[in-house]
């Protein structure tokens, strides 16, 4: 007889997509996809939501612009020229008309709490910036990738963001002068295990200063 945990996991490659003006339809009007929304607009999506009734924001985003809007049900063929889907409404028929649909068309789907209608699932992330940390528990406990991502946020505190600004600045800088390969990877190492990001969050900008003028690095006018 089988054990209780011998069920294989589902499994996924874990990838962070493009969505520049890309259009992403979702189908839903409620706080649910209210959020799927704002996440895609953050990436740079062009974004399409079609339901019946939607919330205020979402009709707001509408009025300015920022998304199309279609006050109607889901039908056949409201995926054509869509890169990416995503039904969040509890009408189970729906959900599985948009996967259908999403499938036959070769998009990217997801149904939310629905994994076994998805093609991808959406992980709970921690955003500083440039910074982005995806947790997932392929689909076994959304509730404990936020566990984790909550720990992660005190973890990667703000000052996170404009550590990651200082540190492509000085990429750039550094990538111009035409320095051996050994000696660029050098002193990538070297900056990537100095405690920045401590320093920034501590206020403790003559360290910063100093590891500058150790390397000969330019620092940008505001620091």
């Amino acid at each position: 007889m089988k054990g209780p945990f011998e069920r294989p996991p589902e499994r996924y490659y874990p990838v962070f997509l493009r969505l520049e003006g890309r259009l992403c339809v979702v189908v839903g009007g409620g706080k649910v996809a209210e959020r799927k929304v704002e996440a895609l607009l953050s990436a740079g999506a062009r974004v399409r939501v079609i339901a019946p009734q939607v919330t205020a924001e979402l009709q707001r985003w509408a009025e300015e612009g920022r998304i199309e809007l279609e006050l109607r049900p889901y039908q056949e063929g409201d995926l054509s020229g869509a890169w990416l889907a995503i039904a969040a409404t509890d009408d189970p028929e729906v959900q599985k008309r948009v996967f259908s649909e999403a499938e036959a068309r070769g998009l990217f789907c997801n149904v939310v709490d629905k994994p076994e209608l998805c093609s991808f699932i959406v992980p709970s992330v921690v955003r500083r910036g440039r910074l982005q940390l995806a947790i997932s528990t392929s689909g076994a406990s959304p509730a404990t990738a936020r566990r984790i991502r909550e720990r992660l946020e005190e973890i990667f505190g703000p000052e996170w963001a404009l550590y990651l600004e200082l540190m492509a600045y000085w990429r750039q800088e550094i990538l111009s002068r035409g320095l051996p390969e050994e000696e660029r990877r050098a002193l990538f190492h070297r900056l990537a295990l100095a405690p920045i990001p401590e320093w920034i969050r501590q206020g403790d900008w003559h360290y910063l200063r100093a590891l500058a003028q150790k390397e000969g690095l330019p620092l940008p006018r505001d620091l």
